[in-house]
Protein backbone atom coordinates (compact mmCIF):
# COMPACT_ATOMS: atom_id res chain seq x y z
CA UNK A 1 0.00 0.00 0.00
CA UNK A 2 2.52 2.59 0.89
CA UNK A 3 4.72 1.69 -1.85
CA UNK A 4 1.48 2.00 -4.47
CA UNK A 5 1.19 5.73 -2.84
CA UNK A 6 4.73 6.66 -3.32
CA UNK A 7 4.52 5.59 -6.82
CA UNK A 8 1.30 7.48 -7.45
CA UNK A 9 2.24 10.99 -6.06
CA UNK A 10 6.06 10.16 -7.79
CA UNK A 11 4.33 9.85 -11.53
CA UNK A 12 2.14 13.48 -10.63
CA UNK A 13 5.58 14.70 -8.92
CA UNK A 14 7.40 14.12 -12.30
CA UNK A 15 3.86 15.89 -14.49
CA UNK A 16 2.48 18.69 -12.63
CA UNK A 17 3.44 21.54 -13.99
CA UNK A 18 1.25 24.95 -13.10
CA UNK A 19 1.75 25.74 -9.08
CA UNK A 20 -1.06 24.84 -6.22
CA UNK A 21 -4.03 25.32 -7.94
CA UNK A 22 -2.76 23.10 -10.83
CA UNK A 23 -1.36 20.46 -8.14
CA UNK A 24 -4.87 20.14 -6.58
CA UNK A 25 -6.89 19.56 -9.53
CA UNK A 26 -4.54 16.72 -10.84
CA UNK A 27 -5.01 15.53 -7.11
CA UNK A 28 -8.56 15.65 -7.78
CA UNK A 29 -8.70 14.26 -11.16
CA UNK A 30 -6.40 11.00 -10.12
CA UNK A 31 -7.14 9.84 -6.51
CA UNK A 32 -10.83 11.33 -6.12
CA UNK A 33 -12.41 10.61 -10.30
CA UNK A 34 -10.13 7.79 -11.22
CA UNK A 35 -8.71 6.04 -7.99
CA UNK A 36 -11.41 6.72 -5.69
CA UNK A 37 -9.17 6.78 -3.19
CA UNK A 38 -11.97 9.43 -1.22
CA UNK A 39 -14.51 10.97 -1.48
CA UNK A 40 -15.13 14.59 -3.30
CA UNK A 41 -16.55 15.73 -0.15
CA UNK A 42 -13.55 14.56 2.00
CA UNK A 43 -11.12 16.00 -0.73
CA UNK A 44 -12.59 19.36 -0.12
CA UNK A 45 -12.59 19.50 3.54
CA UNK A 46 -8.84 18.75 2.93
CA UNK A 47 -8.41 21.89 0.71
CA UNK A 48 -10.48 24.03 3.23
CA UNK A 49 -7.90 22.53 6.32
CA UNK A 50 -4.91 23.81 3.85
CA UNK A 51 -5.89 27.35 3.06
CA UNK A 52 -6.26 28.29 6.89
CA UNK A 53 -3.21 26.48 7.67
CA UNK A 54 0.51 27.91 7.30
CA UNK A 55 2.62 25.61 4.21
CA UNK A 56 2.41 24.64 0.65
CA UNK A 57 -0.77 24.03 0.47
CA UNK A 58 -0.94 21.07 -2.50
CA UNK A 59 1.72 19.41 -0.42
CA UNK A 60 -0.43 19.41 3.00
CA UNK A 61 -3.42 17.63 0.76
CA UNK A 62 -1.14 15.34 -0.72
CA UNK A 63 0.22 14.12 2.57
CA UNK A 64 -3.33 14.18 4.21
CA UNK A 65 -4.49 11.76 1.26
CA UNK A 66 -1.19 9.56 1.81
CA UNK A 67 -2.37 9.76 5.59
CA UNK A 68 -6.20 8.96 4.75
CA UNK A 69 -4.99 6.13 2.84
CA UNK A 70 -2.59 4.64 4.68
CA UNK A 71 -1.81 6.32 7.85
CA UNK A 72 1.58 8.39 8.70
CA UNK A 73 3.50 6.07 6.78
CA UNK A 74 1.41 6.73 4.23
CA UNK A 75 1.60 10.27 4.27
CA UNK A 76 5.04 10.10 4.28
CA UNK A 77 5.27 7.94 0.89
CA UNK A 78 2.75 10.90 -0.24
CA UNK A 79 5.17 13.51 0.16
CA UNK A 80 8.55 11.91 -0.95
CA UNK A 81 7.27 11.08 -4.11
CA UNK A 82 5.50 14.33 -4.73
CA UNK A 83 8.34 16.16 -3.75
CA UNK A 84 11.42 13.43 -4.68
CA UNK A 85 11.33 15.17 -8.94
CA UNK A 86 11.37 18.52 -8.17
CA UNK A 87 14.06 17.96 -5.43
CA UNK A 88 16.56 16.42 -8.14
CA UNK A 89 16.19 19.03 -10.66
CA UNK A 90 16.27 21.53 -8.06
CA UNK A 91 19.74 20.86 -6.78
CA UNK A 92 21.03 19.32 -10.54
CA UNK A 93 20.04 23.19 -11.12
CA UNK A 94 21.98 24.73 -8.26
CA UNK A 95 25.30 23.16 -9.47
CA UNK A 96 24.90 24.22 -12.59
CA UNK A 97 24.50 27.62 -11.24
CA UNK A 98 27.47 27.26 -8.87
CA UNK A 99 29.98 25.77 -11.65
CA UNK A 100 28.65 28.32 -14.88
CA UNK A 101 27.94 31.25 -12.72
CA UNK A 102 29.85 33.62 -15.17
CA UNK A 103 27.77 32.06 -17.82
CA UNK A 104 24.92 32.76 -16.74
CA UNK A 105 24.54 36.33 -16.17
CA UNK A 106 22.35 36.74 -18.98
CA UNK A 107 19.92 33.41 -18.27
CA UNK A 108 19.34 34.46 -14.86
CA UNK A 109 18.56 38.03 -15.59
CA UNK A 110 15.86 37.20 -17.97
CA UNK A 111 14.48 34.51 -15.00
CA UNK A 112 14.89 37.70 -12.89
CA UNK A 113 12.43 39.22 -15.15
CA UNK A 114 10.16 36.29 -15.06
CA UNK A 115 10.02 36.41 -11.65
CA UNK A 116 8.63 39.79 -12.07
CA UNK A 117 5.78 38.72 -14.18
CA UNK A 118 4.93 35.96 -12.30
CA UNK A 119 4.89 37.28 -8.96
CA UNK A 120 3.10 40.42 -10.64
CA UNK A 121 0.22 37.79 -11.71
CA UNK A 122 0.45 35.69 -8.17
CA UNK A 123 -0.38 39.36 -5.80
CA UNK A 124 -3.43 39.90 -8.59
CA UNK A 125 -4.68 37.07 -8.14
CA UNK A 126 -4.71 36.35 -4.30
CA UNK A 127 -6.11 40.38 -4.10
CA UNK A 128 -8.69 38.85 -5.54
CA UNK A 129 -9.47 35.87 -3.41
CA UNK A 130 -8.28 37.75 -0.08
CA UNK A 131 -9.05 41.13 -0.26
CA UNK A 132 -12.86 41.62 -0.93
CA UNK A 133 -13.79 44.22 1.38
CA UNK A 134 -12.70 47.83 2.19
CA UNK A 135 -10.99 46.64 5.49
CA UNK A 136 -8.99 43.99 4.25
CA UNK A 137 -7.85 46.26 0.97
CA UNK A 138 -6.60 48.20 4.17
CA UNK A 139 -4.92 45.56 6.13
CA UNK A 140 -3.35 44.74 2.74
CA UNK A 141 -2.42 48.45 1.96
CA UNK A 142 -0.95 49.20 5.67
CA UNK A 143 0.85 45.65 5.43
CA UNK A 144 2.75 47.43 2.41
CA UNK A 145 3.89 50.27 4.04
CA UNK A 146 5.15 48.49 7.11
CA UNK A 147 6.98 46.29 5.58
CA UNK A 148 8.80 48.78 2.85
CA UNK A 149 9.60 50.75 6.00
CA UNK A 150 10.96 47.83 8.09
CA UNK A 151 12.21 45.26 6.07
CA UNK A 152 13.05 42.40 8.12
CA UNK A 153 11.87 39.10 9.16
CA UNK A 154 10.87 39.88 12.63
CA UNK A 155 8.66 42.67 11.23
CA UNK A 156 7.15 39.93 9.30
CA UNK A 157 6.44 37.88 12.24
CA UNK A 158 5.32 41.43 13.74
CA UNK A 159 2.69 42.00 10.89
CA UNK A 160 1.40 38.44 11.18
CA UNK A 161 1.12 39.26 14.95
CA UNK A 162 -0.80 42.15 14.56
CA UNK A 163 -3.20 41.02 11.70
CA UNK A 164 -4.00 38.21 13.77
CA UNK A 165 -4.68 40.33 17.16
CA UNK A 166 -7.04 42.82 14.44
CA UNK A 167 -9.02 39.44 13.46
CA UNK A 168 -9.63 38.96 16.86
CA UNK A 169 -11.11 42.32 17.79
CA UNK A 170 -12.56 43.23 14.37
CA UNK A 171 -14.70 40.95 12.39
CA UNK A 172 -13.03 40.21 8.83
CA UNK A 173 -15.05 37.60 7.34
CA UNK A 174 -18.88 36.27 7.56
CA UNK A 175 -20.14 34.22 10.20
CA UNK A 176 -19.49 30.40 9.11
CA UNK A 177 -22.97 28.67 8.00
CA UNK A 178 -23.00 26.64 11.06
CA UNK A 179 -21.82 27.71 14.63
CA UNK A 180 -21.86 24.41 16.36
CA UNK A 181 -19.44 21.63 15.24
CA UNK A 182 -17.77 18.36 17.08
CA UNK A 183 -14.34 18.77 18.20
CA UNK A 184 -13.00 16.24 16.21
CA UNK A 185 -9.83 14.36 17.15
CA UNK A 186 -6.26 16.27 17.75
CA UNK A 187 -2.45 14.43 17.39
CA UNK A 188 -1.37 16.72 20.18
CA UNK A 189 1.99 15.28 19.86
CA UNK A 190 2.71 16.96 16.50
CA UNK A 191 1.64 19.92 17.49
CA UNK A 192 3.73 20.18 20.15
CA UNK A 193 6.47 19.18 17.99
CA UNK A 194 6.03 22.15 15.48
CA UNK A 195 5.84 24.36 18.63
CA UNK A 196 9.04 22.97 20.06
CA UNK A 197 10.72 23.11 16.63
CA UNK A 198 9.89 26.86 16.06
CA UNK A 199 10.40 27.93 19.49
CA UNK A 200 13.96 26.05 19.19
CA UNK A 201 14.47 28.02 15.79
CA UNK A 202 14.90 31.81 17.54
CA UNK A 203 16.74 30.38 20.58
CA UNK A 204 18.47 27.45 20.78
CA UNK A 205 19.16 26.67 16.88
CA UNK A 206 19.27 29.69 15.21
CA UNK A 207 22.21 29.76 13.62
CA UNK A 208 21.52 26.71 12.30
CA UNK A 209 20.74 25.98 8.67
CA UNK A 210 17.37 24.68 9.50
CA UNK A 211 16.45 27.34 11.57
CA UNK A 212 15.27 30.52 9.05
CA UNK A 213 13.80 27.56 6.30
CA UNK A 214 11.54 26.37 9.34
CA UNK A 215 11.10 29.45 10.60
CA UNK A 216 9.67 30.42 6.83
CA UNK A 217 7.46 27.02 6.46
CA UNK A 218 6.03 28.16 9.90
CA UNK A 219 4.37 31.65 8.74
CA UNK A 220 4.15 31.37 5.20
CA UNK A 221 0.00 31.96 4.28
CA UNK A 222 -0.50 31.81 1.05
CA UNK A 223 1.44 29.64 -0.99
CA UNK A 224 5.03 29.34 -2.62
CA UNK A 225 5.63 32.74 -3.48
CA UNK A 226 5.02 34.23 0.11
CA UNK A 227 8.44 32.23 1.12
CA UNK A 228 10.88 34.21 -1.19
CA UNK A 229 10.21 37.54 0.59
CA UNK A 230 10.75 35.07 4.19
CA UNK A 231 14.08 34.00 3.33
CA UNK A 232 15.00 36.82 1.53
CA UNK A 233 15.28 38.14 5.00
CA UNK A 234 16.06 35.62 6.71
CA UNK A 235 19.42 33.45 5.00
CA UNK A 236 22.44 35.18 5.14
CA UNK A 237 25.14 35.43 2.78
CA UNK A 238 22.95 35.22 -0.56
CA UNK A 239 22.82 37.33 -3.53
CA UNK A 240 19.64 38.58 -4.64
CA UNK A 241 20.43 36.71 -8.06
CA UNK A 242 20.14 33.50 -5.94
CA UNK A 243 16.95 34.23 -4.63
CA UNK A 244 15.57 35.42 -7.97
CA UNK A 245 17.02 32.36 -9.70
CA UNK A 246 15.48 30.28 -7.02
CA UNK A 247 12.31 31.22 -7.43
CA UNK A 248 12.22 31.32 -11.54
CA UNK A 249 13.40 27.98 -11.43
CA UNK A 250 10.82 26.71 -8.76
CA UNK A 251 8.17 27.91 -11.96
CA UNK A 252 9.71 26.17 -14.28
CA UNK A 253 9.58 22.64 -12.47
CA UNK A 254 6.77 20.56 -11.49
CA UNK A 255 5.67 19.10 -8.12
CA UNK A 256 5.65 21.97 -4.76
CA UNK A 257 7.09 25.38 -5.32
CA UNK A 258 8.54 25.35 -1.93
CA UNK A 259 11.46 23.01 -3.40
CA UNK A 260 12.92 27.16 -3.70
CA UNK A 261 14.16 25.86 -0.30
CA UNK A 262 16.15 23.05 -2.41
CA UNK A 263 18.12 25.34 -4.17
CA UNK A 264 18.58 27.69 -1.61
CA UNK A 265 19.55 25.09 0.88
CA UNK A 266 21.85 23.61 -1.89
CA UNK A 267 24.44 27.25 -2.88
CA UNK A 268 24.12 27.75 0.77
CA UNK A 269 26.60 24.82 1.83
CA UNK A 270 28.75 24.61 -1.74
CA UNK A 271 31.07 22.29 -0.01
CA UNK A 272 28.17 19.73 0.97
CA UNK A 273 25.43 20.60 -1.66
CA UNK A 274 23.32 17.48 -0.87
CA UNK A 275 23.08 17.72 2.97
CA UNK A 276 22.09 21.83 2.64
CA UNK A 277 19.46 20.86 -0.30
CA UNK A 278 18.36 17.88 2.20
CA UNK A 279 17.84 19.63 5.83
CA UNK A 280 16.31 22.79 4.19
CA UNK A 281 13.73 21.16 2.19
CA UNK A 282 12.77 19.03 5.20
CA UNK A 283 12.92 22.27 7.00
CA UNK A 284 10.41 23.93 4.96
CA UNK A 285 8.05 21.48 4.97
CA UNK A 286 8.02 20.06 7.91
CA UNK A 287 5.89 22.50 9.61
CA UNK A 288 3.05 22.62 7.06
CA UNK A 289 2.73 18.53 7.31
CA UNK A 290 3.08 18.75 11.17
CA UNK A 291 -0.56 21.05 11.38
CA UNK A 292 -1.71 18.45 8.92
CA UNK A 293 -1.25 15.64 10.88
CA UNK A 294 -2.41 17.70 14.17
CA UNK A 295 -5.26 18.86 12.98
CA UNK A 296 -6.59 17.15 10.06
CA UNK A 297 -9.53 15.30 12.16
CA UNK A 298 -10.25 18.20 13.32
CA UNK A 299 -11.19 21.10 10.83
CA UNK A 300 -14.89 21.40 11.25
CA UNK A 301 -14.55 22.94 14.42
CA UNK A 302 -11.55 25.35 13.28
CA UNK A 303 -13.48 26.35 10.10
CA UNK A 304 -16.89 26.69 12.59
CA UNK A 305 -15.19 29.06 15.04
CA UNK A 306 -16.31 33.24 13.80
CA UNK A 307 -13.30 34.67 15.20
CA UNK A 308 -11.04 31.85 13.85
CA UNK A 309 -12.40 32.60 10.91
CA UNK A 310 -11.57 36.46 11.16
CA UNK A 311 -7.94 36.10 11.87
CA UNK A 312 -7.66 33.91 8.51
CA UNK A 313 -8.81 36.44 6.58
CA UNK A 314 -7.27 39.53 8.41
CA UNK A 315 -3.91 37.58 8.14
CA UNK A 316 -4.23 36.51 4.10
CA UNK A 317 -4.97 40.21 3.57
CA UNK A 318 -1.79 40.87 5.31
CA UNK A 319 0.06 38.35 3.55
CA UNK A 320 -0.75 40.27 -0.18
CA UNK A 321 0.92 43.08 1.20
CA UNK A 322 3.66 41.14 2.32
CA UNK A 323 4.18 39.79 -1.01
CA UNK A 324 3.45 43.56 -2.44
CA UNK A 325 6.53 44.49 -0.93
CA UNK A 326 8.76 42.13 -1.88
CA UNK A 327 7.25 43.12 -5.06
CA UNK A 328 9.09 46.18 -5.34
CA UNK A 329 12.43 45.20 -3.45
CA UNK A 330 13.81 42.93 -3.67
CA UNK A 331 12.28 41.58 -7.21
CA UNK A 332 11.56 44.38 -9.25
CA UNK A 333 14.42 47.01 -8.26
CA UNK A 334 17.10 44.34 -8.68
CA UNK A 335 15.92 43.51 -12.24
CA UNK A 336 13.82 46.56 -13.79
CA UNK A 337 16.82 48.71 -14.65
CA UNK A 338 15.62 50.56 -18.13
CA UNK A 339 12.53 50.74 -20.58
CA UNK A 340 13.78 47.77 -22.19
CA UNK A 341 13.01 45.76 -19.00
CA UNK A 342 9.96 47.39 -18.51
CA UNK A 343 8.62 46.39 -21.81
CA UNK A 344 9.48 42.94 -21.81
CA UNK A 345 7.78 42.85 -18.19
CA UNK A 346 4.84 44.58 -19.99
CA UNK A 347 4.62 41.90 -23.02
CA UNK A 348 5.44 39.12 -20.55
CA UNK A 349 2.18 39.52 -18.37
CA UNK A 350 0.30 40.40 -21.07
CA UNK A 351 0.99 37.36 -22.87
CA UNK A 352 0.38 35.26 -19.85
CA UNK A 353 -3.08 36.85 -19.42
CA UNK A 354 -4.14 36.78 -22.91
CA UNK A 355 -2.65 33.21 -24.21
CA UNK A 356 -1.68 31.58 -20.93
CA UNK A 357 1.20 29.31 -22.26
CA UNK A 358 2.40 26.63 -20.26
CA UNK A 359 5.33 28.00 -17.97
CA UNK A 360 7.90 25.89 -19.23
CA UNK A 361 7.53 27.80 -22.59
CA UNK A 362 7.65 31.56 -20.79
CA UNK A 363 10.77 30.47 -18.64
CA UNK A 364 12.68 29.54 -21.95
CA UNK A 365 11.40 32.71 -23.38
CA UNK A 366 12.49 34.70 -21.07
CA UNK A 367 15.87 33.12 -20.59
CA UNK A 368 16.46 33.32 -24.13
CA UNK A 369 15.87 37.12 -24.26
CA UNK A 370 18.29 37.27 -21.27
CA UNK A 371 21.26 35.68 -23.28
CA UNK A 372 20.45 37.83 -25.91
CA UNK A 373 20.17 41.32 -24.30
CA UNK A 374 23.66 40.08 -22.60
Amino acid sequence: MVLSIFYQFFLLGCTSFGGPAAHLGFFKKHFVDNLKWLSNERYSSMISLSQILPGPGSSQVGFAIGVERAGLLGGIAAFIGFTLPSFLIMVVLALSATQLQDNLTGVIHGLKLFAVVVVADAILSMAKSFCKTTALKLVTFASTLFILISPSIFSQIWLLVIAASMGMLYRFSPIPDSTTSKVGKWHWPALAIFVGLFVLSFFGFSDYLYAPFYQAGALVFGGGHVVLPLLQNSVEHLSQESFLTAYAAAQAVPGPMFTIATYLGAVTQPDNVWFGAIIATLAVFLPGLLLMYSCHHSWHALSNLPKFASVTAAINAAVVGLLAAAFYQPIWSSSVTNLWHIAIVVIGFSCMKLFKPPIWMMLIAFASLGLFLS
